[in-house]
């Protein structure tokens, strides 16, 4: 018994009494108060109802007869506003008691037959405490959960891992009502920086009077302890290690209380940790996804810029081996294109088409001189070796990842949409569009240029070859198309500018896009 009082004298529990009789009010009070409770006494029942309704307590002893009313009836009042109030019943006789039904009706936790002993009151007080304490700290879990709910948008944001850290301090101080608080990040441990000397290793951020980060000397040691025992407890003082994804330590949260640690510090704080946990691994994670991307730009950057360079170096000597031919493939890039915007298709197919028309002749690079720059007409045998230039341009163009989509333009821009042409002998729609589109350009800018085996035919003379081998060479609909452009005002004079036109690096993202 004197083991509760001294227990009883650290608790903060109130209570009522309840008693028409002023002297067992005193009684009462003086007994309670020497075990080290708060008691008020109140001989009026009436009186009682609004000192409970108006007051703060956690137990009310009553007696059953009383005037004006009887303690059920006060019982039945106070419940009707009170659901939380522990009520003893003080009986004269058992026999006066109220029946059972109505004991539990009211919700009262037991009744006390008076004598001149309170050893059972007190035990019926002591089982009430410990149900109050069991309810406070179910209670104070609950609200606990509730505030980390509200806390978790604040802490799950994209923002840095400093300004994550500060609100976190804020939030467990409020959710513990900490005296101090400390969160430390281990940034080798996060996968954020590499242990070479002279470089930061450690984030730390703390909250409360005299309370700072221990010294970096002492927290491998803490680190360990943690690693090992999963966390660090003292009288007044919680440590949790925080984790990522692999479970493995990036930091720990400690805090200090105001009280001694109990059940529910210890549980709100490892809900708290782990959601905290989860927080920071999103950000570091998000942080080294961003660093790989930028890394993979910087990559990216370099291979369009070397693709860009690999087609304009490419374009030069396809150019520089027939002086008569310099810039035919630039003109072919940009009449073929022109139709494709014509036509109404996509800014992906234009850019394929463009690097298509740039390399439809480049396996002219192993046709031997003699016959390229023959000023004469061909042999049989010259001009056969001539027509292999389609395969052997897609020969090149093969050891080339990035020209793969090209290949099959290249290859048949020589195909004639009756089946008479090379290699394939492809007729009709067999024929890829992109092949189609360049046949007629390619055809168009021969017709219209000065060759060394022949003067150009002139601009007349050209539509009507386009037109008179519809449906032969070429794709009708295509030709009428590209006949109704060349013939607007300005077309010619802006074509004439395309020779050696720019090739800029954004169209590699272009194509990839369209392979996507």
């Amino acid at each position: 018994m004197r083991q509760h009082k001294a227990k009883a004298a650290e608790n903060t529990f109130s209570i009522l009494a309840l008693d028409d009789d002023p002297i067992m009010t005193s009684t009462v009070q003086a007994y309670f108060q020497r075990s080290g409770y708060h008691v008020d006494v109140e001989n009026n029942p009436l009186q009682a109802i609004e000192r409970v309704r108006n007051g703060q307590y956690d137990i009310l002893l009553l007696d059953f007869l009383m005037t004006p009313i009887c303690g059920d009836q006060v019982v039945e009042e106070i419940r009707k506003f009170n659901r939380e109030l522990f009520i003893i019943l003080l009986t004269g006789h058992k026999t006066m008691a109220p029946p059972i039904r109505t004991i539990r009706a009211l919700d009262i936790q037991g009744y006390y037959e008076k004598s001149d002993r309170f050893d059972q009151l007190e035990l019926l007080v002591e089982s009430c405490v410990k149900s109050i304490r069991q309810m406070r700290t179910i209670q104070s879990y609950q609200n606990g959960l509730s505030s980390i709910m509200e806390a978790l948008p604040g802490i799950y944001q994209l923002q840095s891992a400093e300004h994550i850290m500060e609100n976190v301090i804020q939030e467990v101080t409020g959710l513990l009502h900490c005296t101090g608080s400390v969160l430390v990040l281990d940034l080798v441990r996060c996968g954020m920086r590499h242990d070479e000397a002279g470089t930061r290793r450690y984030l730390s951020s703390a909250a409360g009077t005299q309370v700072s980060a221990p010294e970096e000397s002492a927290l491998e040691p803490l680190f360990q302890e943690l690693e090992k025992n999963g966390r660090v407890t003292a009288e007044k003082k919680m440590t949790f290690p925080l984790t990522n994804g692999t479970q493995a330590m990036i930091g720990f949260l400690s805090v200090e209380l105001k009280e001694a640690v109990g059940y529910d510090h210890l549980q709100l704080l490892e809900v708290f940790t782990r959601q905290v946990s989860a927080a920071l691994s999103n950000i570091f994670l998000h942080e080294l996804v961003q660093e790989k991307s930028k890394e993979l730009d910087r990559a990216y950057s370099r291979l369009r810029n070397n693709y860009a360079e690999i087609i304009t170096t490419v374009r030069d000597i396809v150019d520089a081996k027939d002086f008569y031919t310099r810039n035919h493939s630039d003109r072919v890039s940009f009449y073929a294109v022109e139709l494709a915007r014509r036509l109404g298709r996509s800014e992906t197919y234009c850019t394929r088409l463009k690097v298509a028309g740039l390399f439809h002749d480049i396996g002219k690079l192993s046709i031997p001189d003699e016959i390229l720059s023959k000023a004469d007409t061909l042999t049989d045998e010259e001009f056969a070796v001539i027509k292999t230039h389609p395969v052997r341009g897609e020969k090149l163009l093969s050891g080339i990842t990035g020209f793969h989509d090209i290949l099959p333009t290249v290859r048949a821009h020589h195909e004639r949409y009756d089946g008479h042409g090379y290699p394939d002998q492809l007729a009709g729609t067999d024929i890829s569009e992109q092949a189609r589109i360049i046949t007629v350009a390619d055809s168009f800018d021969a017709m219209t240029s000065d060759r060394r085996y022949r003067d150009s035919l002139g601009f007349e003379r050209a539509i009507e070859e386009l037109k008179r081998e519809k449906g032969g060479q070429f794709d009708p609909a295509l030709v009428d198309v590209f006949v109704g452009l060349v013939e607007e005002p300005g077309f010619l004079e802006r074509a004439a500018k395309a020779d050696h036109q720019g090739y800029d690096a954004a169209m590699w993202d272009k194509i990839e896009e369209l392979k996507s």
